[in-house]
């Protein structure tokens, strides 16, 4: 299957000009090894190369012999080579030395020594809609934190395409799949993760059943603030509980896995001393297993346009944070004591910010402006940075500006 470039190639050949090793962290399938290996001038799988766990026993630095970049696949089946990569980069006294790519991290107690200044650390997500050729890319995120007008055609998509593209996700594999297929493959992938891979991460059997419970419940609450104990109180609707304590420690282990993607609050400077809200909103790291967690197809979510919404806000942030990353930036939400409540806050590194609301259809636009309006009234940009741009990302329209200065963009038309 052809490579179709991703936005972290740029970033990855930059992090390893600068760096002994880069590790590139994300979940199964998202394309971490395709990527590296654009780059890697040799490789050594750790998880299917049967010499691996021999060479380990004899003289691990066998491991990281060969042309560099060396690429290290799926490294923390031997967590312990952390050390030894650290080592060899401080006697080597050499960039561009070595690639790992992982897709669960080991516990930090492995990792007796930080890598830093020697091992850099970036994340990958599964494909963008401008990766997957979705969008037409007319708009770019950087232009809006430049404070450029936004301007495109009106989207060609339809609303059975959009709901088409977020079943079938941003996974690298399932692109020449049909939709009936891809789906299916979704759906053995939260098989494995409630089968297998939970207790793998962990080193602690997890019960399956409660395992795809958890992920149903963490589907149907995907976009919200839902806190643990909604949670576990979701799960005991079930008839088969779980604790807060429990429920902590299997997110934790999703975590790790890097499947589920909290999005933190965002804490402003503010002009009143109205109390804010610091619960994280509930997201997977693409929302097509939100929807394979529940068994849904595109007809049950489009009867259901309500519960779409949901997960079209969980398209849009996995998106802004896949482009933010390429800017510098990260990606929270607010909301404060008054119910005033913000989709997506961008912050980059000078401090300054950006604010997003997502409306499924071009009819929020005006409730979404109101409301960028309001919290920029209610920030204090003197203690909190420059306010780059607003923005109410849509699924239909076109790109624009408004008279009050609040942008409109499709996410069709998005790029970083």
């Amino acid at each position: 299957m052809r490579y179709r470039p991703r936005i972290i190639d740029q970033e990855l050949r930059a992090r390893l000009r600068r760096s002994g090793a880069v590790l590139v962290e994300g979940p199964k399938a998202c394309g971490k090894t395709e990527s590296a290996r654009r780059i890697a001038a040799s490789e050594v799988r750790l998880d299917t190369d049967p010499d691996v766990a021999r060479m380990m026993e004899i003289d691990p630095y066998l491991l990281l012999a060969g042309e560099t970049p060396r690429l290290l696949d799926e490294w923390q089946h031997y967590p312990e080579l952390w050390n030894y990569v650290r080592r060899e980069i401080d006697d080597r006294k050499q960039k561009s030395l070595f690639l790992l790519t992982g897709s669960s991290n080991p516990e930090e107690t492995v990792k007796k020594h930080s890598g830093a200044l020697r091992i850099s650390r970036m994340r990958m997500r599964p494909m963008s809609w401008y990766e997957l050729g979705f969008s037409t890319g007319e708009v770019s995120l950087k232009s809006l934190l430049d404070g450029d007008t936004p301007l495109s055609a009106p989207s060609a998509s339809t609303l059975d395409e959009i709901i088409e593209q977020i079943v079938r996700g941003g996974w690298p594999s399932l692109l020449e799949e049909t939709t009936a297929d891809a789906r299916a493959e979704i759906r053995d992938y939260i098989d494995l993760l409630a089968d297998v891979d939970l207790s793998k991460v962990s080193d602690t059997r997890r019960d399956p059943t409660k395992v795809r419970q958890l992920l149903r419940s963490l589907a149907r609450n995907v976009a919200t603030e839902a806190t643990l104990e909604t949670l576990a109180a979701d799960i005991t609707q079930e008839n088969d509980p779980l604790n807060r304590e429990t429920v902590s420690t299997y997110l934790e282990a999703l975590m790790r896995l890097m499947v589920v993607e909290d999005q933190p609050a965002w804490r402003p400077h503010l002009r009143s001393s109205a109390p804010f809200r610091k619960s994280p909103k509930r997201h997977f790291v693409d929302p097509s297993l939100a929807v394979a967690a529940l068994g849904a197809d595109q007809k049950a979510l489009l009867d259901d346009l309500n519960y779409f919404g949901f997960l079209f806000e969980s398209e849009v942030i996995r998106d802004l944070r896949v482009y933010a990353q390429a800017v510098d930036a990260t990606v929270s939400h607010f909301r404060d004591a008054s119910g005033l409540e913000i989709d997506a806050i961008l912050q980059l590194s000078d401090n300054s910010w950006a604010a997003f609301e997502i409306k499924l259809g071009m009819s929020g636009a005006d409730q979404g402006a109101a409301s960028l309006l309001a919290l920029r009234d209610k920030v204090n940009m003197t203690k909190t940075g420059e306010l780059r741009a607003l923005t109410v990302i849509t699924s239909f329209g076109f790109a624009h500006q408004r008279k009050d200065g609040v942008n409109v963009v499709p996410l069709t038309t998005l790029k970083n």
